[in-house]
């Protein structure tokens, strides 16, 4: 597995993502939800952080987080782990790993890759099973826009939503689509078109994620790196 941008760059929008240790349950009854919303509003108004959406799930969330300065994400993703590990042993009586590190990330192109991802995030219960609709969900930040007024920790992102998301978000997404973010949390690379993915990728360090992994470079640019881009994302040929 690629090393993830973790002291990341500021500016850049990131979709961050952990799993319980062995994926193992984390959130157990609804305390622990609204227990880890509590700590993501506590951690935005201890280091300004740019919330764009979340969601929490019995073993893993995801989280679409918009840094405003370098080393950031880092420092505020160390707090919030930090801070509900303690508060989980606290309440269950337990010790050792609740996550099985201490977090995976991407950076995202701040147009329709990131309305892509942050659909992909605020779609998972549905997409789990969990609800009938994506916004019944309680623990999502889909459901603060079925719901208005928005959180006040909820930044409204560099790509907006449009009038129709809920919708959008609830209906089914493409093959192509669920492949793209997929790859990229497998492999920690950014979500982009095809110029932004190697530009961003050699200013993070990350050219290796992409890379197929064991298969040397079948076309490589003028730096030697792969770019895997998937034009058909959003139908683009």
């Amino acid at each position: 597995m690629p090393r993830t941008a973790r002291a990341s760059l500021g500016g850049y929008c990131y979709h961050v993502i952990n799993r319980g240790n062995a994926r193992a349950t984390v959130c157990h009854q609804p305390d622990d939800y609204d227990a880890f919303v509590r700590l993501l509003q506590r951690g935005c108004a201890r280091l300004p952080m740019r919330l764009v959406g979340f969601c929490l799930m019995p073993n893993h969330f995801h989280l679409a987080l918009w840094p405003y300065g370098d080393g950031d994400l880092s420092d505020w993703m160390g707090w919030l782990l930090t801070a509900q590990v303690r508060r989980h042993h606290k309440v269950y009586r337990s010790s050792g790993h609740i996550w099985q590190g201490r977090f995976r990330a991407f950076a995202i192109e701040q147009d329709d890759h990131l309305r892509a991802v942050l659909r992909y995030i605020e779609r998972n219960p549905l997409r789990a099973g969990l609800v009938s609709r994506a916004e019944d969900w309680p623990w999502s930040s889909l459901r603060w826009r079925r719901e208005p007024p928005l959180l006040p920790f909820l930044d409204p992102g560099p790509a907006q939503r449009h009038a129709q998301w809920l919708e959008h978000v609830n209906a089914p997404q493409t093959a192509a689509e669920l492949a793209a973010v997929r790859r990229c949390v497998q492999r920690g690379m950014p979500l982009g078109s095809a110029g932004w993915v190697e530009q961003t990728a050699s200013r993070l360090g990350l050219e290796c994620t992409l890379r197929e992994a064991g298969r040397p470079p079948r076309a490589a640019s003028r730096s030697g790196v792969r770019v895997d881009a998937d034009k058909s994302l959003f139908g683009e040929e």
